[in-house]
């Protein structure tokens, strides 16, 4: 235990007083940051300018509908179609209405010299598309239509609760649920495959400088490429706890600046004098389920768990093929059966998301290749106690077999030079008798 304590420490000092890991420690949470808040800064500090439209419409009846607003103006014309170049350098483009626009609603043309964005071009066609709407409806001959269509038009906002098997019932929202779970998958997934990719580089590195031959003239190899997994993964829940607490720390100092102050209003209670009850349902639920301690000590706790399970698992294997190789460009071939089951664990999130406790989803979260990220899409909609423990309990059972298989080939592997060996060399290097 004190050698692979050594390899431990020596496998995350030298890593983490890299500059790239404080590079990557620092950029990642502004990076993340900055996808999030950049929009709403966008947003704020931008300043759109309004345009005109000149409109020619041979029907009469949507031009005069059309209404201002500080976005965009319309002005009608009387142009004819070859004067309609002229108009564009008049305004900022040209709309041209055919005259049997209520009966072929698509007897429309917009011209332009500027590059007409997509939201210029629906906010357009809605602005019709209501102005004809309204004008079949007057065709039906009911005093007031569109107002008793206004008056009718309802709103449906519903809590939902789900029921455990002792029948006490606690919120759930759906969008919270598929939004968790794609973001905890989507973690899984990345953060798994690359510390597993640095300690396959690792070996490698070192393979190739024979550095590894003088270590294990005092180690066993079983013990050397453990530690150095271990290693790793201490640098990796060191930086992940650092980016959590960056990202809290950021998001605290940036809000209230890009909100307006409205954050700081609320939270003196300025902004929700009215209490719960003004909120709408659907909120309500969704701000118990965030609130939840057992909810958030659940999601967060479980994140952990098989972050590292799964870290753990695909370390070895990752391991095991750099051992098996001389430089990174033969890793290709032998990675692939790795990272199919993760590959496909990722792309089935979407049917997990959309059927939770179907057989399907269950077996893919109970399987340790799949499990760290299924289990993840799985446990915002409510999993069994037994389902959870038997899942972690079987992927940490696989990483300790991993681990065993990986030292068998990793024991041979880190003294082969010169030669890619086969998917059949590996499987007789996993099977020498010690």
């Amino acid at each position: 235990m004190n050698r692979i304590r050594l390899i431990i420490a020596r496998e995350f000092n030298q890593r983490v007083r890299k500059r790239s890991f404080i590079l990557t420690t620092l950029l990642v949470p502004l990076l993340m940051l900055g996808v999030v808040f950049a929009p709403l800064w966008l947003s704020r500090m931008q300043h759109e300018e309004q345009k005109e439209i000149v409109v020619c419409d041979l029907s009469g009846k949507i031009a005069p509908a059309l209404t201002n607003d500080t976005r965009m103006t319309f002005r009608e014309v009387n142009y004819s179609s070859e004067q309609w170049r002229d108009s564009l350098r008049e305004g900022y483009a040209y709309l041209w209405i055919g005259p049997d626009i209520v009966t072929q609603p698509s007897d429309l043309r917009l011209y332009a010299e500027q590059p007409v964005t997509l939201d210029l071009e629906q906010e357009i066609g809605d602005r019709i598309r209501r102005v004809l709407e309204t004008e079949k409806l007057k065709a039906y001959q009911i005093e007031n239509l569109p107002q008793i269509l206004d008056e009718i038009q309802t709103d449906v906002s519903m809590q939902v609760y789900r029921l455990d098997e002792s029948g006490k019932q606690t919120a759930s929202s759906g969008a919270l649920s598929m939004g968790t779970s794609y973001l905890f998958g989507l973690l899984i997934y990345m953060f798994v495959f690359m510390y597993g990719a640095m300690v396959m580089q690792g070996v490698i590195e070192e393979k190739s400088s024979k550095v590894l031959e003088i270590i294990v003239s005092s180690v066993r190899p079983f013990e050397l490429m453990l530690g150095k997994i271990l290693g790793i993964a201490a640098v990796a829940l060191t930086q992940v706890l650092m980016w959590i607490v960056l990202i809290v720390l950021l998001s605290v100092l940036l809000l209230p600046l890009l909100s307006g102050g409205a954050v700081g209003q609320i939270a003196a209670g300025g902004a929700m004098t009215s209490g719960l009850g003004d909120l709408d349902p659907q909120a309500i639920t969704l701000l118990s389920r965030v609130t939840d301690p057992w909810f958030l000590f659940e999601l967060f706790g479980s994140f952990l768990l098989y972050f590292i399970g799964g870290y753990l698992l695909y370390a070895a294997l990752f391991a095991a093929i750099g051992s098996a190789v001389d430089n990174a460009q033969d890793t290709q071939q032998l990675q692939v059966p790795i990272m199919v089951p993760m590959i496909f664990a990722l792309v089935a999130l979407t049917f997990v998301m959309r059927e939770p406790s179907s057989p399907l989803s269950v077996w893919l979260s109970i399987i340790p290749f799949t499990s760290p990220i299924i289990m993840m899409a799985r446990i915002p909609y409510g999993v069994p106690g037994w389902e959870l423990a038997f899942s972690l309990g079987l992927l940490y059972a696989t990483f300790l077999g991993a681990v065993y298989l990986a030292g068998k080939i990793y024991r041979v592997g880190i003294f082969m030079y010169g030669k890619r060996p086969s998917f059949k060399e590996i499987y007789k290097w996993m099977t020498y008798k010690s």
